[in-house]
């Protein structure tokens, strides 16, 4: 099956005299603009660049259809720094044999933050920002600084349109509804806002950001922009896979480019990450699907097995993003930068930018690093002891955590903490199952217990910024096992003799929680061995197609069920 097209971004610098370490050469028999002897330890190399990589653009311009010379010349007037979108030699085929188009591809969405020279950088953005003209029109004017090429944005009204879409005073306008207006006069842009009618978009940029561009020779496009003004968000939707699947059927429309949401099946998991009805579907796992066939676009989600991740827009938000001639995808691109971000430990003064994104102080043990920001997958391996922990829960509220880990346990070498909050167990979320049907799920894994927990700073976090919690969030799919052998923990416990709820006790879980009171199971030993595992979910049934009838045009298009 053809993969899905990737370009990366890759930001190259050197010293003076100083080579960028690669040649760019066209050969014959081969399409493209292709990077060759890349010198080991050269700029190129430590900023991820590969032999047969094709450039697609310099410095934002798209190069694939330019003669060999003017590309050439663009780099040598980039000076000691360069940006380069790239794309592997096997994608590249495949997008030509397939007929994508890179240059939209490349617009659309540049897949990571530049790196340079192989260490991502924190550097500023420009800003999309989405106005809808209000009684007293946009709350802005337009003028020009001599000397200066460009229009830029004035006499912004503080409580006016503008500025509540995110635009500032001096803010330089770079683009108008995906169209670059640099070099366009005052009366050419009044014109083109007129005929956009009673909304526009702008990509703007700010002081600081555009003398940042301007000295490393940087052209700005829309797929380098901050997408955090625009009102209308993409959703990212985490699924596990239920007995009837995810409960809801893919069309592919022919009268409507896209793969759309329909037919969601109500409690579905699909109605409860909040799909709607026709919904658009953007990427799978963060791979994009525009460019794939239905089919494809089928099997991805079906190989993602019990759990996916889809990112989707309603029609409000898809015109938005087609009017600024962006791909959704960036919306996906900033929200996994801002997992990064919380895992960086809190500085002891934080700035205004800073104290937006910052989680409460945690309850923690010294013990705990700064990895803890994110959540942890724990595996932990049965002896005769147990598992070597309690879960606790507050009666009245949702939620279970983990308490008294024995030192030496296999919940202790797993990583587990105590106050960490349990997200998932065996791979099916928790948050908003009762206390004994956890308790439940947990005496029924065996000997075996996968377990996605997480601090309570960073739950928090994540919870005001209404991001789901998954194994997305880790980076990778490592899981934390025990590094030897557990030992034996302590003696078994009584109230463990039973699979009946555990008693309501007056024990609070720690200093954080009010005082109420607490559900606690002891999962430390059981008295007699667990019960056998329950039917196994992880063969889901088998996703059926469904049935369109022979006399249906061609515009209802092709469904898929899940």
């Amino acid at each position: 099956m053809a993969s899905s097209v990737h370009p990366r971004v890759l930001k190259l610098t050197k010293q003076d005299g100083q080579s960028y370490g690669f040649f760019l050469r066209i050969e014959m028999g081969k399409e493209g603009h292709l990077v060759r002897n890349v010198e080991k330890g050269g700029p190129a190399e430590q900023a991820g660049m590969k032999d047969g990589d094709r450039v697609l653009r310099v410095n934002g311009v798209f190069v694939d259809k330019e003669e060999h010379t003017r590309v050439v010349e663009l780099v040598k007037e980039s000076g000691l720094s360069v940006t380069f979108q790239v794309l592997d030699e096997e994608s590249y085929e495949m997008a030509k044999e397939k007929g994508i188009s890179l240059s939209e591809e490349g617009q659309a969405r540049p897949t990571q933050q530049p790196v340079m020279n192989g260490v991502a950088g924190a550097i500023p953005k420009p800003k999309l920002c989405y106005l809808v003209k209000g009684e007293k029109g946009y709350g802005f004017s337009l003028t020009s600084m001599r000397g200066v090429q460009g229009m830029f944005l004035s006499e912004v009204d503080p409580s006016g349109v503008a500025a509540k879409a995110g635009v500032q005073n001096n803010d330089r306008l770079i683009e108008l509804n995906g169209d670059n207006v640099e070099s366009s006069n005052h009366e050419q842009i009044v014109d083109k806002v007129k005929a956009s009618g009673n909304s526009v978009v702008f990509l703007v940029v700010d002081r600081e950001a555009d003398r940042y561009y301007k000295n490393k020779q940087i052209k700005l496009a829309g797929g380098m922009a901050t997408v955090k003004h625009l009102p209308h968000k993409p959703r990212i939707a985490e699924l596990t896979k239920g007995p009837d699947g995810y409960g809801f059927y893919l069309r592919q429309q022919h009268a409507k480019l896209g793969h759309f949401i329909k037919d969601i099946d109500a409690g579905s998991p699909a109605d409860k990450a909040g799909l709607k009805d026709m919904d658009r579907l953007v990427a799978v796992n963060g791979d994009p699907v525009d460019s794939l066939e239905h089919e494809q676009v089928v099997e991805k989600i079906r190989q993602c097995g019990k759990k996916c991740t889809l990112l989707v827009v309603d029609g409000e938000t898809d015109q938005m993003y087609k009017m600024a001639c962006v791909s959704p995808l960036l919306y996906w691109d900033e929200v996994m930068d801002s997992h990064s971000e919380a895992a960086e430990p809190a500085p002891a003064t934080s700035s205004q930018d800073s104290s937006e994104h910052k989680p409460r102080p945690a309850a923690s043990t010294p013990s705990q690093e700064s990895s803890e920001h994110k959540p942890r997958l724990c595996l932990l391996e049965k002896t005769s002891g147990g598992f070597g922990f309690h879960l606790n829960a507050i009666q009245g509220l949702s939620g279970q955590f983990v308490k008294e880990v024995a030192s030496g346990s296999p919940a202790d070498k797993a990583g587990l903490v105590d106050d960490n909050i349990v997200i998932e167990v065996n791979g099916d979320n928790v948050e908003n199952k009762s206390y004994e049907e956890v308790v439940e799920m947990i005496k029924k894994s065996g000997n075996r217990l996968e377990m996605l927990v997480i601090e309570e700073a960073a739950y928090d976090y994540f919870k005001d910024k209404n991001i789901p919690i998954t194994t997305a969030l880790i980076g990778t799919s490592k899981t934390n096992k025990p590094a030897t052998p557990p030992v034996k923990a302590k003696e078994p416990k009584k109230q463990e003799d039973h699979p009946a709820p555990a008693p309501v006790t007056a024990k609070a879980p720690s200093p954080s929680p009010p005082p109420s009171p607490i559900l606690a199971a002891n999962l430390t030993p059981p008295h007699s061995p667990a019960p056998a595992a329950a039917p196994s979910q992880d063969s889901p049934k088998e996703t059926r197609k469904r049935s369109v009838s022979s006399s249906s045009s061609a515009s209802e298009g092709d469904d898929e069920r899940f």
